[in-house]
């Protein structure tokens, strides 16, 4: 279907770069042979303009065009802001 962009939430890892996050999304898949559920981790680097995220928030981040070597996602929202102490 055309116009429906990839969605995924996950946890902030990494705020070092300039307008840039690496966000870790964990999801459950099934074991083919095993059916026993196995997690399994990526890591995105998602486009932050603003310098809005910080380590241990979680995001929600939407698929868009390239925007630099590596970053094809951008962060749409804040979902839960990590406790600062």
């Amino acid at each position: 279907m055309p116009g429906h962009r990839k969605i995924r939430e996950g946890i902030v890892v990494s705020d070092k770069m300039d307008k840039t996050v690496v966000v870790l999304v964990e999801r459950l898949v099934q074991h083919a042979v095993y059916k026993k559920y196995v997690r399994q981790r990526k890591k995105y680097k998602a486009h932050d303009p603003e310098n809005r995220c910080r380590i241990g928030d979680q995001v929600s981040i939407v698929e868009t065009r390239p925007i630099s070597r590596e970053k094809r996602w951008r962060v749409q929202t804040i979902i839960k802001s990590a406790v600062v102490g």
